[in-house]
């Protein structure tokens, strides 16, 4: 019985130091998106927020509505948001809608419905897809790089 306290003490100890206790100074702080600025942006008719740079803008922008085309771009294993990608949207039939340049992390785009042809550039290397976008839910899309260089 002896040893079994004795081996209790440490543990505990050990324990108490991997797990500390919580006190409401080590909660995360709520997300105030009041004060940030993501402002609406419009280029050829079509409108569109780009950023997410810090928790609080990219909740702003998540919490956006009427965009019915959302993009993310990310790099490498631990899918670090990226703000640097170039973008060109274009219609079925070729013709650019939207360009934007240094785009990111995240870009919301309200678009007619149609099917719509995507190219992210960041760094020379291009990730392409093409998205069918309609009146209804929206539809996402990631844009992912292997490496950050």
């Amino acid at each position: 019985m002896k040893i079994i306290h004795s081996l209790l003490l440490p543990i505990a100890t050990v324990g108490l130091f991997m797990f500390p206790a919580m006190s409401p100074a080590a909660t995360p702080a709520a997300i105030d998106s009041s004060g940030v600025q993501v402002q609406r942006q419009e280029q050829n008719g079509i409108a569109y927020l780009s950023g997410g740079v810090g928790e609080d803008e990219s909740k702003a922008i998540q919490q956006a509505t009427g965009y019915n085309l959302h993009m993310t771009f990310a790099v490498g294993a631990d899918n670090k948001y990226i703000p640097d990608v170039d973008i060109v949207i274009q219609k079925a039939q070729g013709q650019t809608v939207l360009t934007l340049s240094d785009a990111g992390p995240l870009v919301y785009v309200q678009l007619p419905a149609g099917k719509y042809s995507v190219v992210a550039t960041r760094n020379g290397e291009e990730r392409r897809e093409t998205v069918d976008v309609g009146s209804g839910a929206a539809s996402n899309l990631v844009f992912h790089w292997n490496s950050d260089s």
